[in-house]
Parts: structure tokens; C-alpha cells; sequence
């Protein structure tokens, strides 16, 4: 490639991302036009996709001029269209918090989650639906998150946009359904703590999880807490966010 040409497409690329540079000289403004608001109509129609709430709850000027700085502010590192939400979450991650949307990097996130949740291709770990979860290591779905937010994002939107930080973090559990829909639904802080723990120490057992989880708490592990923990897990297994446990060999019955 010429180095007249790598000049030229970058003098358009960097026009294109910021109409207030210089266009490329001798191509006509109503032709750079057009390739303008592709480029921009598009950008704005894909993160449109991925942040329906946000881009309601700013109004289309606000979300106009975000979308904007994007495109003039951040390199995107990826040409794949469903990573493209995690390229928006970065940038927002290097702005300052803005004074009239505070809860802007949490509520992207939460939205992002969805998505991901949506087209991830993970495979499951080796496990034994039909485990011990007390006795074996609970297994964690990779279809399964366990989310802890300053701002409650799950309610804001066009009519509730909060200004002050909530005394109570929010926590949710976000999991793909059988059905390939998302979940979400709000979590206590003990459950969430035990979806934390399982993931950052899946070699521990259940027993040993919730013996834990018990010290933390500053309670004891007796028996009513004992029998309270195994409801949580079997119902984390009910739902899908616990797919068995590893590591205790399934009981046979010994045939008739």
C-alpha cells in the first residue's frame, strides 16, 4: 500500500469518526455525506441493540451525542458485532461518571450481561447432575451470574433515574433459562455470597462452602443452618445455576 493511500484512508477514517476533522480533499461533501451517516447511523443503530434502556432513559439527544463521542474517543479492538457492547462498556469505563447519570457503566453492564448470556457457547463442566451438593463440589453453570451494583439498574429507566447512591448495594442473579430466555431476578446478600464463594473456590465442598459462609456470617453451622443451606443449593440446582457437583462417586442401589 502507497503511503499517499494509507494517508488518504486515514484522513477518512478519522473524518468519519469526527465530521469536525478535515474530509479527504476532492471528494464532494454530499458523497462524504452519505458515508457519514452510514457510518455513524450504524454505530448507533448497533449499540441501540445492545443498550435499549440506556439509549430510552438518555433521549435521543443525550444518547446522540454519547454514541458521538464514541465514535470519536475509543478504538475499538474488535470487528466482531456481539463484542461490540463490551468496546462501549470500556469507553464508559475511562469517562468520568456523568453528574446526570451516575448509574451509566452499571446499567450498560447489566444490559451487556444479557447478551453475553445470550450467545455464549461455553461448555459445561464434567459433573453429576444428580451429585451430593453438600457432600461432593457444587458445579457452577457458565450460564449463571451472580451481579452486585451500587445503583438498583434493574429498575432504572425513562422514569427513574436516581441521584443518590442507595444505602443497600443491588444484587442479582442473571441465568439462561431452558428455553434460551434470560432471567433475572433479585438475590439476599447470603445467597449471593454463596453463588461468590462457589465460583472463587470450586474444589471446596458444599458442607464446606456453607461451614464457611456460617463463620462469615458470624453464626454457627448447626443443624437449622445446615438443612437452610442444602435448600439453597438444590434450589440453585432447580434453576439451572448449579449443574450437579464433582468429586463424591454417585450411589448405586444394588440390584433386586
Amino acid at each position: 500500500m502507497s503511503d499517499s493511500l494509507r494517508e488518504l484512508q486515514q484522513v477518512f477514517a478519522a473524518h468519519l469518526r469526527d465530521p469536525r476533522l478535515s474530509a479527504p480533499a476532492g471528494i464532494a461533501n454530499a458523497r462524504m455525506q452519505v458515508y457519514r451517516d452510514l457510518y455513524f447511523n450504524n454505530i448507533k443503530s448497533l449499540l441501540s441493540g445492545n443498550f435499549p434502556v440506556i439509549a430510552r432513559t438518555l433521549g435521543e439527544p443525550r444518547w446522540q451525542q454519547l454514541v458521538r463521542a464514541f465514535c470519536r474517543d475509543h478504538r475499538p479492538r474488535t470487528p466482531l458485532f456481539p463484542e461490540f457492547g463490551q468496546e462501549f462498556i470500556a469507553y464508559l469505563d475511562q469517562c468520568p461518571a456523568a453528574p446526570a447519570a451516575p448509574w451509566l457503566l452499571e446499567l450498560a453492564h447489566y444490559e451487556w450481561i444479557e447478551l453475553a448470556l445470550k450467545i455464549s457457547d461455553e461448555s459445561l463442566p464434567a459433573h453429576d447432575p444428580h451429585g451430593d451438593l453438600l457432600a461432593g463440589s457444587p458445579v457452577c453453570s457458565p450460564f449463571c451470574r451472580a451481579l452486585a451494583y451500587q445503583w438498583p439498574v434493574h429498575r432504572i429507566g425513562p422514569e427513574y433515574q436516581p441521584d443518590q447512591l442507595p444505602l443497600q448495594p443491588t444484587l442479582l442473579l442473571a441465568r439462561r433459562a431452558a428455553d434460551g430466555s434470560i432471567v433475572f431476578s433479585e438475590l439476599s446478600p447470603m445467597l449471593y455470597r454463596l453463588l461468590e464463594r462457589l465460583e472463587q473456590l470450586p474444589q471446596l465442598s458444599g458442607l464446606e462452602q456453607v461451614q464457611q459462609l456460617a463463620i462469615e456470617a458470624g453464626t454457627m453451622a448447626d443443624a437449622d443452618f445446615l438443612d437452610n443451606a442444602a435448600a439453597m443449593l438444590q434450589q440453585l440446582r432447580d434453576k439451572g445455576c448449579l449443574l450437579g457437583s464433582v468429586g463424591v462417586a454417585p450411589v448405586r442401589q444394588a440390584p433386586l
